[in-house]
């Protein structure tokens, strides 16, 4: 059983956005959005060891991530606050994700820490408590504390699972690190996207990027060359799209091998990868495996 266990690794997966409305600015600062996160088959890894005592200890195995400030401990925490366990807990984390990407891999960090350090405390949480506690870390923790590729209204906490076709992504991060919080303030920002009923697009559609797109696009592009570099690079094979507020820009293939083809021919420049979307998270379809 699961509680006996001292110690658990596990996935930390990657998400995109396939596309991205912004309805309007709240009176609190964020914004109501609207947006579908498709889950990925890759991801980053998060180790969790069982201490006696309360400290919590964060390791990286890239020393160029900061320690300090860092979503994961952060999660870890507001747990152990939140339940009132005794144990602490020691977690190495091993970054595959680009960071400043529109990835989603602090979100992501910060879910599967929740779930794990849940499981391995033994402190009983449903889902929805999970969610909530997610919630007060960053607007996309609950997306991958529920583990489903879903919409998501509001802020992105308003969340409807979905489900999408079987596809293949290849993602390219130019070398840059994108600020969400100075995309979402800069004035050129279109706030005013007339609502869609997700519930009517057509899925494939979605997927190949021939429906929707992202209105952070505009404004990254502008003030990142480099992404509308990749951008137009990229429209010679099907249709772009940025995730998130950037940097990173994918494009939707049917088939694994077309997606590689393409991939082969990336400049160097720019770091480029290939995977699958998911409906299923790759860290529910882990721990079905030892729970």
């Amino acid at each position: 059983m699961i509680n006996n266990k001292r110690s658990l690794k596990l996935p930390s997966p990657a998400k995109l956005n396939l596309f991205l409305n912004i309805l309007n600015r709240r009176r609190d600062g964020y914004h109501n959005i609207q947006t579908i996160f498709h889950l990925l088959n890759t991801g980053d890894f998060i180790t969790l060891h069982f201490r006696a005592d309360k400290k919590i200890i964060l390791n990286f195995k890239d020393n160029e991530i900061k320690l300090e400030d860092n979503i994961v401990l952060h999660a870890a925490k507001m747990l152990q606050s939140t339940t009132g366990v005794s144990s602490g807990c020691e977690i190495l984390l091993q970054k595959n994700i680009p960071i400043g990407a529109g990835l989603g891999g602090g979100s992501s960090n910060a879910a599967t820490t929740l779930i794990g350090l849940n499981l391995l405390w033994n402190c009983k949480l449903n889902t929805d408590q999970l969610a909530n506690i997610g919630k007060n870390l960053g607007a996309d923790v609950p997306v991958f504390v529920r583990g489903n590729s879903a919409s998501a209204e509001g802020v992105g906490d308003i969340l409807s699972p979905i489900f999408l076709p079987d596809i293949w992504y290849l993602i390219i991060v130019p070398n840059l690190h994108i600020s969400t919080r100075r995309i979402f303030s800069h004035p050129e920002l279109t706030r005013n996207s007339p609502p869609i009923k997700i519930s009517a697009l057509d899925a494939t559609q979605i997927t190949t990027g021939l429906l929707c797109g992202n209105d952070c696009q505009g404004v990254v592009e502008n003030l990142h060359i480099e992404v509308k570099e990749v951008v137009e690079w990229l429209k010679t094979f099907g249709t772009p799209r940025l995730t998130g507020t950037g940097s990173g820009v994918f494009c939707g293939f049917q088939f694994r091998v077309s997606a590689e083809r393409v991939q082969q021919q990336v400049p160097s420049e720019w770091r480029s990868f290939v995977a699958k979307g998911v409906n299923r998270s790759i860290l529910y379809k882990k721990l079905e495996n030892i729970i």
